[in-house]
């Protein structure tokens, strides 16, 4: 479902983000895509929806090379969620903010009206649509944000840090909801036991590159390969 061949991307300044990265995800796979702070991993499922666009190598999306021409398609397949909510939430109420996307795909207001209803009993807000995401708790607009994702109804989710800054119950809430999504997904983290609970498949990146990929069960207990990158064996393991 998503194909990474040699992806390589710097910034404006020079800065190299990303070198060389081969990566493939299967359709209906999760994997958790691990690596300490600057190693690359927002960087990277960033070019998967074509926010960044590659400057080497190429990114492949349900077997759409992303390009000017392929862009809108690839995003209607993948729906990221962003690590900070305010990125994500800008308009009046939630309701408006979950029904942005299905109204710009050019749905009827029925169809919108079901997916909007549908996404927000998914995260455990129904009785919040009407309300401003502002007045909401830091936990309750990240529910929120994943909402306007699953009103898309996209093929692939990707999620960046999706349990960061929540409090125990917040966290807790976050992982049921994820555990029960049914999709293609790549989960962004440093939260080793979120990455042994969700993602049956661990991929370390660090440096801009992949420098592991396998079983969770096989990377999250290798003491060493942990310590030579930043990470530590999750708790639960």
């Amino acid at each position: 479902m998503i194909q990474l061949e040699s992806l390589a991307y710097s910034y404006p300044d020079g800065t190299r983000a990303l070198d060389g990265v081969d990566l493939t995800v299967q359709r209906g796979e999760r994997v958790a895509l691990l690596g300490p702070n600057g190693a690359g991993k927002s960087t990277l499922i960033l070019h998967v929806n074509g926010i960044l666009r590659p400057t080497g190598g190429s990114v492949i999306v349900g077997g759409s090379r992303l390009g000017d021409d392929t862009v809108r398609d690839i995003r209607a397949k993948v729906g990221l969620v962003f690590q900070d909510p305010d990125d994500q939430l800008f308009m009046t109420t939630v309701y408006d903010d979950v029904a942005f996307g299905p109204l710009n795909m050019g749905l009827p207001s029925d169809e919108v009206e079901d997916r909007v209803h549908e996404a927000l009993h998914a995260v455990g807000l129904a009785d919040a649509a009407s309300r401003a995401p502002q007045h909401l708790s830091f936990g309750q607009r990240k529910r929120v944000a994943l909402a306007t994702v699953l009103s898309m109804t996209p093929e692939v989710r990707v999620l960046d840090e999706p349990t960061s800054n929540l409090d125990p119950r917040a966290r807790r809430r976050m992982l049921e909801l994820l555990a029960e999504l049914e999709a293609t997904m790549l989960l962004a983290t440093h939260d080793m036991d979120v990455a042994w609970q969700l993602g049956p498949r661990a991929v370390v990146v660090d440096g801009g590159r992949v420098v592991a990929d396998g079983p969770s069960r096989d990377i999250m207990t290798d003491g060493a390969l942990l310590e030579a990158h930043g990470l530590e064996r999750p708790p639960s393991a």
